[in-house]
């Protein structure tokens, strides 16, 4: 049976396997200091991307390997038919976010965000550690592709010249806009994307909107055509947060763009759009 992908708390009962998921340079040494009991931490740039080579052809954080990320997974201690939460101190935006899609992606159905994050498990007083979690390897899984849908650079400009499909860019208004860049080389948006930023799914204490208000929401923004989506962000992360909340308001789960901006505004010949 399907979990919902949102979760409000972490049921021990049900042996849930906890990731965390923080990022930063100081990102390994706070889940040593503090995790949620029994969290096992798993890293953006090691784990879930394989970082290094040329942004301008797969962007700042390319999926790695299925068979790489297969080998993370049994060190994690985790087996075909585990039940995963993830958690980050993002909202979820961020890597808790895009474990979530990999997960999903690799065949898991119990996979789930902790909604809030850490700072709501603090809030709401769950149980805490430090030091590293003692834990057994997991049988590796045989995997060979992902399961989700992705598109590529190419089929993202064919689509948008077709207007067969919209695209959605989900960082901030004013890096959609072009008015300033804090991490690619380049400031603007692909033309013809639309701008939904992922914090439109969160309310004002950072948690995540009711499935029945996303809906709504959703359904207006896209006047009423939810299908034949592609979203993206700066380099195929928070993308996963908005991700996750259309399927947390029980829409199909569209096309990632892995790339996203980070790979487009880095690829020779490629148009940018600003809104200044």
């Amino acid at each position: 049976m399907k979990t919902h992908p949102i979760t409000k708390n972490i049921d021990v009962s049900q042996n849930a396997i906890v990731l965390d998921a923080r990022t930063g340079k100081d990102a390994k040494q706070n889940y040593l200091e503090k995790h949620i009991k029994g969290a096992r931490f798993i890293d953006l740039d090691k784990d879930l991307a394989e970082i290094g080579g040329d942004a301008a052809f797969g962007g700042r954080h390319p999926l790695p390997a299925p068979e790489k990320f297969a080998e993370t997974l049994s060190n994690l201690g985790i087996a075909e038919n585990s039940h995963i939460v993830v958690y980050d101190d993002k909202n979820g935006s961020n890597a808790a976010a895009r474990a979530w899609w990999m997960l999903r992606s690799f065949g898991f159905e119990n996979v789930q965000v902790l909604d809030g994050g850490v700072q709501a498990a603090e809030k709401n007083n769950m149980v805490f550690s430090s030091g590293e979690e003692v834990f057994e390897k997991a049988p590796l899984i045989k995997k060979e592709n992902w399961d989700l849908p992705v598109s590529n650079l190419e089929e993202v400009e064919n689509e948008l010249k077709s207007n067969s499909s919209t695209v959605i860019d989900v960082r901030d208004a004013y890096r959609y806009r072009g008015e300033s860049e804090p991490i690619d080389l380049v400031a603007g948006h692909i033309p013809g994307a639309i701008n939904i930023p992922f914090s439109q799914n969160l309310d004002e204490n950072g948690l995540f909107l009711s499935p029945e208000i996303l809906k709504e929401k959703y359904t207006q923004l896209l006047q009423n055509k939810p299908e034949n989506l592609i979203i993206h962000c700066g380099s195929g992360v928070t993308a996963c947060h908005s991700i996750l909340a259309l399927a947390h308001a029980g829409f199909n789960i569209p096309n990632l763009y892995v790339g996203s901006w980070s790979e487009w505004s880095r690829r020779e010949g490629k148009e940018v759009a600003k809104e200044l």
